[in-house]
């Protein structure tokens, strides 16, 4: 049995770590949210609970320099070739102008590495209930604080992990099917993102507990006793590429730590399916690397 408040509005909407901005849809959005495929019927006896993302916007703001702000943002999107595409985002709005004057952007094409005894990547991570969000740009999953990951001397707290397709980063100019982004920030405010690429597998993914239920446009998703187990979510290997980076979506801001994950995780091709029929891409074009070195863990 599923309970559902059904959205009257779809909502555009970015929660980027740094802010979470929300604005009226295009009629496109809502064409893409009737369309929709619902995933309820294969949550089994499970209740879902829909709302409306714009009746909780409050509850996903962050703290960071641009959360003042976030509910007056542009409206921008993924499609190129519109004026509101990944090449004029710094055109759109005076907070978004380091799309385009950046030099250290991303996500960018990882080819020419540097070896280097980078420091381990230390996840804490446990069983939770996600709260599953399409804020009309991603699906990305909310969790309750606790979530931990140590690199080094830094350490940070999970915020949100969501996804992309194709994957936004490439390795030798090849884009796996998906990439999912984890999204941390430590003490000081710094992000430090972890990217998991995605291939199509046959075999269960503990990710399969977002995929199967994946919200509408505009739609927050809560499911009785669903359980997320993260750190089943990782590969077994953590072996990683580090490079200082941005927020893939605007504003663009810089200053992010990125740590690439060289293994990657599977789902089946149904789910992935399932992603790119809300979202047919929803991946930012790779960016200049310029002047930085891309380190490889030993």
């Amino acid at each position: 049995m599923i309970h559902s408040q059904f959205i009257r509005t779809a909502i555009f909407s970015a929660f980027l770590g740094l802010a979470w901005s929300a604005q009226a849809a295009e009629p496109a959005v809502a064409a893409a949210s009737a369309a929709a495929p619902a995933s309820a019927a294969s949550g089994g006896h499970r209740h879902h609970h829909r709302t409306d993302v714009k009746a909780h916007a409050a509850e996903h703001v962050a703290s960071g320099a641009h959360a003042a702000h976030a509910m007056h943002h542009a409206h921008w999107e993924y499609v190129n070739a519109h004026e509101t595409g990944p090449g004029h985002w710094g055109d759109l709005d005076h907070a978004f102008e380091e799309c385009s004057k950046g030099v250290h952007q991303s996500p960018v094409n990882i080819d020419k590495t540097v070896k280097a005894a980078l420091p381990a990547l230390e996840f804490s991570y446990s069983s939770i209930a996600p709260v599953i969000l399409n804020n009309g740009h991603t699906v990305q999953v909310n969790l309750p604080s606790g979530q931990k990951l140590k690199v080094g001397d830094q350490s940070y707290e999970l915020l949100q992990f969501h996804f992309h397709t194709p994957s936004e980063e490439a390795i030798s100019n090849k884009h796996a099917p998906m990439v999912a982004h984890f999204v941390h920030k430590n003490a000081d405010g710094k992000l430090g993102v972890v990217a998991l690429l995605i291939d199509i597998g046959k075999e269960p993914s503990a990710l399969d507990a977002v995929f199967d239920h994946l919200p509408r446009p505009g739609e927050k998703i809560t499911v009785d006793d669903l359980s997320l187990d993260l750190a089943a979510a990782l590969p077994k290997g953590l072996g990683y590429y580090n490079l200082e980076g941005s927020l893939t979506t605007p504003p663009c801001s810089e200053g992010v730590n990125w740590m690439i994950l060289k293994e990657h995780a599977t789902l089946t091709r149904a789910h992935v399916r399932a992603f790119q029929h809300i979202f047919h891409a929803n991946a930012r074009p790779t960016q200049p690397v310029n002047d930085r070195v891309i380190k490889e863990s030993l």
